[in-house]
């Protein structure tokens, strides 16, 4: 089947390619906009960014359940290993793997990385997967920095990236991410979730459209896109 990537809320995806279903950012009991519960996601493979709650908080859970294999950095992956998740990845920034559905290599990340409990989240990173239909950016939770440049050397088919401001890059950091990555699409996340990263991004993807050459998606919780 062709990939399909499915916006569960806040910077939780599912992404269905080559046989294999790949959960990034597990954040859904407890967040207020995901439109499914942890009991209803059934990954391969579950991608952990970075430690903090609602990135994490329902990782072990799923994993413990559907025997889902880990990848994320080293300290999560022993982390999450101690909460019950039986199989992990574990690597580093820059670091390249290859699964069954294709090539993971995990990038830079401008933020901060701590566990629920207090323990140390290692290095905040993103995800650049190389699928059989093309190639995805998580950018996850960041600021803008100047190798996206070379992120996007690599061809990027869809760039995800987070718009919410606060926390992360918000939306004029965003397109300037655009022009530095040049995906061919570009759709927003980590937005909405909450009052303080409320955004309009309808607005921010009619300025994608006139500021550049990619094509924005934007999509509602539940929203799916196809690669």
């Amino acid at each position: 089947m062709a990939t399909e990537l499915t916006w569960l809320g806040h910077g939780c995806w599912f992404v269905q390619s080559n046989n294999a279903a790949i959960l990034l950012d597990p954040f859904l009991d407890d967040s207020p906009t995901a439109p499914r519960k942890s009991e209803d996601v059934a990954p391969n493979f579950i991608l952990v960014s970075h430690g903090h709650f609602d990135h994490v908080a329902d990782a072990a859970r799923i994993a413990k359940r559907t025997s889902a294999t880990v990848v994320s950095n080293f300290e999560i992956c022993e982390w999450l290993g101690k909460q019950g998740a039986q199989s992990t990845e574990p690597m580093n920034i820059g670091g390249t793997i290859e699964l069954p559905f294709g090539r993971v290599k995990m990038t830079i990340a401008h933020h901060s990385s701590v566990l629920p409990d207090g323990a140390y989240g290692g290095n905040p990173g993103g995800f650049l997967l190389t699928l059989a239909d093309g190639k995805i950016y998580f950018a996850c939770d960041t600021g803008l920095f100047d190798e996206m440049k070379e992120i996007g050397r690599s061809g990027i088919d869809l760039a995800v990236l987070p718009i919410g401001d606060r926390f992360t890059m918000g939306p004029d950091d965003a397109l300037q991410a655009v022009k530095l990555i040049a995906p061919r699409q570009v759709a927003p996340s980590h937005y909405n979730t909450w009052p303080p990263i409320v955004q309009d991004a309808e607005a921010w993807a009619q300025r994608i459209k006139n500021e550049t050459k990619a094509n924005p998606v934007v999509v509602s919780p539940g929203g799916k896109i196809k690669l």
